[in-house]
């Protein structure tokens, strides 16, 4: 089933942009900016909340990018990939932007007929991105440990356990931000969650609390968010051991600090992206892509466990657990 409509908040954004863009071009502006979203198609997850708001934001963020409205079609899990690709051709659609596991389906499906990429997606393995780019929800490693630095200076040691097949290009890119912040990165592979549980208890006995920091991957493989995530937040509070994670509930939860994605801006990015692909099919390498566009959450109670200036360490965080 394919549903369309656009919320009322959001409908009356794109009637003023798109009055603002023919008073532009009266002024010289330029003339076709209210139609600059033509030829862009978004195909999201027809989901309750919150994801409607979070789908929501993202679209809004493309088209204050484009300037324009962009045809946006919600997707049921029935929904058959021919029956999207014709709608998309009555709306002369030459660039796909999917979003969610839904999305992501539609533009595999279509990868054929038009130019598509990737976004809001939590994990993906290598193999489901050879046709086109994929960014994920995963945090960039390079934001992730360079604030991990400021908070704490004298952290020397990152540990991570992870599945590879589904983070191993992850951890490239997280070894390279590792040495450009002066970290060695130990990054042990877990096949399962037995495997990451006795990779965890072994390392959180052995951990230096003064030199070791702890980090959680989106990875469904080796952190489960019920007997996995206990036990590491269990051990490291006791250990003193610094905990981050790429999840933002793990902050409520206890973790020290994660970053989240800034969905309006999350949605300008992929809106660049389309324009690309816009002006050629084959501008944008396919391949999995972390998550750039992001905001930060931190736990002041864990940090004042941790030894660290409370007033400090929660200067330049957009979200602060316990807020109550």
């Amino acid at each position: 089933m394919i549903s369309h409509g656009r919320t009322p908040q959001a409908t009356r954004r794109a009637l003023l942009r798109q009055a603002l863009g023919g008073v532009a071009s009266l002024a010289g502006g330029d003339v076709m900016a209210a139609e600059s979203g033509r030829g862009v198609a978004v195909v999201y997850p027809d989901l309750g909340e919150p994801f409607k708001q979070i789908f929501t934001a993202i679209i809004e963020g493309i088209e204050e990018k484009l300037r324009g409205s962009v045809a946006s079609v919600a997707v049921s899990n029935s929904a058959k990939p021919a029956e999207v690709a014709e709608d998309l051709r009555r709306r002369d659609a030459k660039v796909l932007i999917g979003l969610g596991r839904g999305g992501m389906r539609i533009a595999t499906a279509l990868a054929g007929e038009l130019a598509v990429l990737v976004g809001c997606v939590v994990s993906v393995q290598e193999s489901e991105a050879r046709a086109f780019p994929v960014y994920t929800l995963a945090p960039d490693p390079a934001l992730l440990l360079a604030r991990l630095k400021r908070l704490m200076p004298g952290v020397r040691r990152v540990h991570l356990v992870y599945d590879p097949r589904l983070n191993g290009w992850l951890v490239r890119l997280a070894r390279e931000a590792a040495r450009a912040e002066g970290l060695e990165l130990l990054a042990q592979e877990a096949g399962d969650q037995a495997g990451a549980l006795r990779l965890y208890a072994q390392l959180l006995a052995t951990a230096d609390p003064a030199r070791d920091a702890l980090w959680l991957p989106q990875d469904p493989t080796t952190v489960d968010d019920n007997i996995v995530l206990s036990m590491v937040l269990k051990d490291g509070w006791n250990r003193s051991i610094a905990v981050f994670s790429s999840h933002l509930a793990h902050v409520k939860r206890g973790a020290l600090f994660s970053l989240y994605p800034d969905n309006t801006e999350l949605g300008r990015s992929l809106a660049a992206a389309a324009q690309r692909l816009l002006g050629n099919p084959r501008a944008l390498a396919a391949g999995v892509a972390p998550l750039r566009d992001t905001r930060a959450a931190i736990n002041i109670r864990t940090a004042a466990h941790l030894g660290l200036d409370v007033a400090a360490a929660q200067a330049g965080f957009d979200l602060v657990y316990p807020n109550g």
